[in-house]
């Protein structure tokens, strides 16, 4: 069986920011590999962060409301769309507005102002509809919105000088007019690390987690510190382990917590005594991939990384 680079390329080339994805899927295919589907996975679909200046909005452009956690979206039979500005009554050039990115080359916009909707259809959905999701594009859409919709309300004040900020014209960026105080959208780096021992996982319950819910230990980068550091500080606290032979994984945007969760992989022995911090994890055990308890789906990167265990793969 032989395919040439160019069939591989050719697929690729309609948005750079899809090619490795395109290619993974191609590959799958043609080598019967089978592949797991994170929530910002979303191909053939495409979400484009560039920042756009213009500030028209367009009557078949996308409307992104929240009401506090929830989003409006509108209901078609079983599916759900994002809204349209056709959709709603009265949204004007004057009507408080920000352009947010573009999906499959339609622009949405964070509408501020209240909204009278001109379709029974439109229903506000607690942003956790997301896990349960099929359409996995309408779920990151509304994650991706969700996570600047908090960073332009958290910062609407400047740090500095308390001034009211404003909204930049030419980048993704707040403003303070008085001391020209700039803010970027901020994200906060995580590690999410895989302990094996031989055909053994590391899983906790951390103490806010339902029921017998376990997952991989996880931390947020501290000031200073190197992201293999902080897998061992944090392994350390959590449950008390040394660790070795640490090695990459990949990383996963997950905006609910503005965070860049960045998997890593590592060994220890099961000889060692797990000792949980007894305030972030409740319980800490090893399991086989045979009794593995109730964990996340694969759309977050801690699913998947169990679910690679579970099949040998890790």
């Amino acid at each position: 069986m032989t395919h040439s680079f160019f069939s591989i390329k050719k697929i690729s080339l309609k948005r750079t920011n899809s090619q490795i994805l395109t290619i993974t899927h191609y590959l799958c295919k043609v080598f019967k590999t089978n592949i797991f589907i994170m929530i910002q996975d979303i191909y053939p679909h495409r979400l484009d962060n560039n920042f756009l200046t213009h500030t028209e909005i367009k009557e078949t452009d996308h409307v992104i409301h929240f009401k506090e956690n929830s989003i409006l979206l509108k209901t078609n039979g079983n599916d759900l769309e994002i809204p349209r500005k056709k959709d709603f009554q009265g949204i004007k050039n004057s009507t408080k507005k920000t352009f947010l990115f573009s999906m499959n080359d339609v622009d949405c916009f964070l509408i501020w102002d209240e909204l009278e909707a001109n379709d029974h259809d439109l229903v506000f959905n607690e942003i956790n509809f997301f896990r349960l999701a099929e359409q996995r594009e309408i779920a990151w859409t509304s994650l991706v919105a969700f996570h600047l919709r908090n960073w332009y309300e958290q910062n609407k004040f400047c740090g500095k000088c308390g001034t009211k900020t404003e909204h930049k014209k030419d980048e993704r960026a707040i403003i303070c007019p008085n001391c020209k105080n700039t803010i970027y959208p901020q994200i906060s780096p995580a590690i999410i690390v895989a302990i094996v021992c031989k055909d053994k996982l590391l899983l906790a319950r951390n103490s806010k987690f339902p029921g017998s819910w376990y997952s991989l230990v996880a931390g947020y980068v501290d000031v200073g510190e190197t992201l293999t550091e902080t897998v061992i500080r944090e392994v350390k606290e959590e449950v008390g382990l040394d660790i070795k032979n640490i090695r990459y994984y990949k990383s996963q945007p997950w905006p609910l917590s503005g965070s860049m969760m960045v998997g890593f992989i590592a060994e220890a022995n099961d000889n060692q005594s797990i000792q949980i911090d007894n305030k972030e994890i409740a319980e800490a055990a090893w399991f086989s991939r045979s009794e593995l308890p109730e964990h996340p789906s694969n759309i977050s990167i801690a699913g998947e990384m169990i679910e690679m265990f579970k099949q040998g793969k890790l």
